[in-house]
């Protein structure tokens, strides 16, 4: 059996027909195996929310945590046991909105993980209300007279804080998409990837046609390390979108930072309890 057949679930998606999610995980599938990835190498964090589900319709080590909670335990993995690839899967609900704190604090820690953001301006599973990243004006369920408060722009704020890799892919340009997130799976470092991709059910302004006719790939000569150059892309949204590694930067990662884990996964180090005996005696 190929890797990429270790890796086809046999549950019944809860997506809906059409939906960007079958796209990033067809994907992210192809990333994994093109890379010799195996799928007891690899374990996935999430959150709630249909992106969250994305490990219950694969064959994988996954961890469903609190919505906008991913980001924590995966760090706590990344730590314990840094020979597993780690990769966070979310919506951009859970990620800029309840997960916004997580995601600053991340950047600054700059721990090696890959992070794939679903972001299709709603909230999906909760029925369509307004996301962070949904346009003013939208006109919602929840929001009949239109969204109030200015969209959150995920790549200015990655590349103004300065994350070692910054990206932006397409649902409806699979090859692209998978090439992205296996320079994100490759990059040593906090790799953010938003991924754009249409919820058929609930925005019907933001759909794959809209999509289309804006993204375009960056140029081949464009340089994703100059900070100035990456800051004006960011910015770039409306009529024309960008999509592409946008930033990119080398920067010291946090397991980097301990020595004392160099010595070896700390699911392997050996645990002396006579060591804390002084302390549990105070708590006596």
């Amino acid at each position: 059996m190929s890797i990429k057949e270790l890796y086809q679930g046999d549950k019944e998606t809860a997506w809906c027909p059409g939906c960007g999610n079958f796209a990033i995980r067809k994907s992210l599938i192809e990333a994994l195996s093109e890379l010799e990835i195996k799928p007891t190498e690899v374990v996935m964090f999430t959150g709630i929310g249909q992106a969250a589900k994305m490990p219950h319709h694969l064959r994988i080590n996954g961890f469903n945590g609190l919505h906008g909670r991913a980001l924590p335990p995966a760090i706590g993995q990344r730590i314990a046991n840094p020979e597993l690839k780690t990769i966070v899967e979310s919506g951009e609900g859970d990620t800029y909105g309840e997960g916004g704190n997580h995601l600053l604090h991340n950047i600054r820690r700059n721990p090696d993980l890959a992070h794939l953001v679903h972001n299709n301006q709603v909230y999906g599973l909760t029925k369509g209300q307004a996301s962070p990243t949904s346009e003013a004006d939208t006109s919602t369920l929840i929001q009949p007279q239109g969204v109030t408060a200015e969209p959150f722009n995920p790549i200015k704020f990655a590349v103004a804080m300065e994350a070692s890799f910054v990206a932006r892919s397409f649902s409806g340009d699979t090859e692209h998409l998978k090439k992205t997130i296996k320079a994100a799976l490759e990059h040593p470092g906090y790799a953010l990837v938003d991924i754009l991709q249409p919820c058929v059910s609930f925005n019907k302004v933001n759909t794959l046609q809209w999509y289309q006719e804006r993204v375009y790939q960056l140029e081949d000569d464009y340089d994703p390390y100059d900070y100035s150059t990456a800051l004006k892309r960011a910015e770039e949204w409306g009529a024309k979108i960008p999509i592409g590694i946008i930033y990119k930067q080398e920067k010291t990662i946090f397991k980097d930072r301990f020595p004392q884990l160099d010595e070896a996964p700390l699911v392997e180090k050996d645990f002396d309890t006579e060591k804390l005996e002084d302390l549990l005696v105070d708590f006596e």
